[in-house]
């Protein structure tokens, strides 16, 4: 499989990090596009570089470069998710306007009817936000707020994390054993124990 994954400027680069490292794990190709907020954001909330965030990936590609192969509707992929999306990017996505290479690959994936997905990340969300993504929904973009389960009782941030990632990865279609499915039990090590009888 073939993934594109986008890092724009808002809180919350452990959901692309951890995605990035899931992906990898499953021997995906993945094609990483990172915005400059993106970047210091990357910095500040998992202090890494941007060379440890290139490394995560298959390619990368600078954001200002539209000839790069994600701007392209000849190239195929298997989906594009951008963890985190900001507020920014999604109203530039919603309105067509594809002046940077994370919003012009998330335009072809909408014209060429591939699977889009953002992870918004804002509170509280205005309307202006909300007809945003009303107008994408309506487009079939997957809006998925990075909203955690607490039914499965997570012990950390860190399984909270996963927990999304892994609904992303199902999102995918890609198979995973990255965080427990309702109403499977886990022991104290969070492991595993199966379906209740």
């Amino acid at each position: 499989m073939r993934i594109v994954v986008a890092m724009t400027g808002a809180s919350g680069a452990v959901y692309g990090l951890t995605l990035l490292e899931e992906l990898r794990a499953l021997g995906v190709e993945t094609h990483l596009l990172v915005s400059r907020a993106a970047r210091f954001i990357v910095a500040e909330e998992a202090d890494l570089s941007f060379d440890d965030l290139r490394a995560l990936a298959s390619y990368t590609y600078d954001v200002d470069d539209l000839r790069a192969p994600v701007a392209s509707g000849s190239f195929p992929h298997d989906g594009m998710v951008v963890a985190p999306c900001s507020m920014r990017t999604c109203a530039a996505i919603a309105h067509g306007l594809a002046d940077n290479l994370i919003t012009r690959a998330a335009d072809v994936a909408i014209k060429e009817q591939r699977r889009l997905i953002l992870l918004p990340r804002e509170a509280p969300l205005s309307a202006l936000h909300l007809e945003n993504m009303l107008r994408l929904a309506r487009l079939g973009v997957i809006i998925f707020p990075p909203v955690p389960a607490f039914y499965l009782h997570p012990r950390s941030i860190t399984e909270m994390v996963r927990h999304t990632v892994a609904r992303i990865l199902d999102l995918l279609g890609l198979p995973h054993r990255i965080a427990p499915r309702w109403p499977e039990r886990l022991n104290a090590s969070g492991e595993s124990l199966g379906w209740p009888d």
